[in-house]
Parts: C-alpha cells; sequence; structure tokens
C-alpha cells in the first residue's frame, strides 16, 4: 500500500502475485485492504489506484465489502490474445484429443487481468497447463465453470502466478460476466468458490 498518486484517491495498491510477478488487478486482496482500513479508521469507502485503474470500494452496514471491478474489455488485443479473434466469447482452444477434447472453447476477458472460462458439466482440471498457453503471451487466469442455475455459477481457478486458489475476485467478475454474454445466466449471479464461500456479481 503506497500513498496515493492521485487525486481524490486513497492509496496506490501494489499487487504482486506469490511468485513475484506482478498483478493488474485483484479482487478479494481489495476486500481484504478495505476490510483493514476499515477497522484501522472507521471509514467505510474508498478509492484505490492500481495498475487496473481506479477501484471504489466500500463496506456495509453488514459487515460485507463490495469492490466496483471496472468495466470488463472483450477485444482479443486488449485481453490480450497472441492472435486476431473476432468473438471472444468463445475463441478456437482445446485441451486432449481433437475428436473428444477434455476442455475447448473458452470464453476469454479481462478484468484488469487475462482470464479464460471453461465451461464444463463435469469436474476436470488442466489449469497449470493452461495458464503459459502460447495463445496468452502475458499468460492467464484460467477458471473452469459449471453453471448449476440461471444465479449460480460453481469455479475454480488457477491464479496466474499464484496457482490453485480458493477464491479470486477478478474470475468471479470475468465468469460471471462471459456466462452472462453466452446466456447461460443473467446478469446478476452467485460464484460458489472451493473455499466454501460465494461471491456475488
Amino acid at each position: 500500500i503506497h500513498d496515493a498518486r492521485t487525486p481524490g484517491t486513497a492509496f496506490f495498491i501494489d499487487i504482486l502475485n506469490s511468485d513475484g510477478t506482478g498483478a493488474q488487478a485483484c479482487g478479494n486482496g481489495m476486500r481484504c485492504v478495505v476490510q483493514a482500513l476499515a477497522a484501522e479508521t472507521g471509514q467505510k469507502t474508498f478509492a484505490f489506484e492500481t495498475v487496473a485503474g481506479i477501484l471504489n470500494a466500500e463496506e456495509h452496514a453488514d459487515g460485507l465489502i463490495s469492490v466496483d471491478m471496472g468495466k470488463p474489455r472483450f477485444g482479443w488485443q486488449d485481453i490480450p490474445l497472441a492472435e486476431e479473434f473476432r468473438d471472444t466469447r468463445m475463441i478456437e482452444l482445446q485441451v486432449g484429443p481433437i475428436d473428444a477434447p477434455v476442455l475447448h472453447s473458452p470464453s476469454v476477458v479481462s478484468m484488469g487481468n487475462p482470464h479464460a472460462i471453461f465451461w464444463v458439466d463435469r469436474d476436470v482440471w488442466t489449469g497449470p497447463l493452461l495458464e503459459n498457453h502460447p495463445i496468452f503471451p502475458e499468460r492467464a487466469n484460467i477458471t473452469i465453470a459449471r453453471v448449476t442455475s440461471t444465479e449460480t455459477i460453481v469455479i475454480r481457478t488457477w491464479e496466474r502466478g499464484a496457482g490453485l486458489t480458493k477464491a479470486c475476485g477478478t474470475a468471479a467478475c470475468a465468469a460471471a460476466v462471459a456466462a452472462a454474454r453466452t446466456r447461460r445466466t443473467g446478469r446478476s449471479v452467485s460464484l460458489v468458490t472451493p473455499g466454501g464461500g460465494s461471491l456475488h456479481v
């Protein structure tokens, strides 16, 4: 946490993965910062500057913490991808045999950092392999997502630079946006994470 660089913001937040690489955004990390600062200062609303831009956050009266993660980006160059895809709701990428891939056709989106969401009907896992796939020049966060209703998605995420995680805020946002774009859900969903909790987007 650094002194503010931009007027109107509380702090500049520098986010590092466990492997030492930088991360542009981290939803759950921001929630932790808000909780700590609110307890220390009594302040409930904050504007933070990050590499991904300015993020507004608030601790609510019920103790829940919300963070506006900003607008998702869908252009292949913004994610970024190594080659052009006109429609990022589903790109050509698969794992496994051509006639019976284990995973295929992910949705891709940037929430300030690159995300690929693979839609599945059953639990499968190849996150470490896909993080470093050549299609992602800056590597990517890989989420396996299973839609259980129009309002609920179960996700598991391999974070770029951090590995398998119990919850990932930007992945939850990316999965929610991608689900709505592909008409799997509505625009408001709860995402169930391996940590046992849920994030509402």
